[in-house]
C-alpha cells in the first residue's frame, strides 16, 4: 500500500498550487513567505535580547545570601 511521505505531500501541493494558483502568482506568494520569515525572525531576535536584558537587570538587582 502506497503511504506518501512529507516530501511527497509537498510535492503534489506544488502541482495542485500550480494548477489551480498559476505560475504567476508563485513569486508574490514566495515575496509573501519571505517577508513573513523575516518578520518572524526579528520579532524573535527582539524578544531573545529583551529576556537577556530582564535577565541581566534580575542578575544585578538580586542580593548575594551569605553563609552566615
Amino acid at each position: 500500500m502506497f503511504r506518501p511521505e512529507p516530501f511527497d505531500i509537498v510535492i503534489i501541493v506544488l502541482i495542485a498550487f500550480l494548477i489551480f494558483g498559476g505560475a504567476s502568482r508563485i513569486p508574490e506568494t514566495v515575496r509573501g513567505i519571505g517577508k513573513s520569515v523575516r518578520e518572524f525572525r526579528l520579532a524573535m531576535a527582539g524578544k531573545e535580547s529583551e529576556l537577556k536584558a530582564a535577565d541581566a537587570k534580575t542578575d544585578s538587582t538580586e542580593t548575594p545570601k551569605s553563609s552566615s
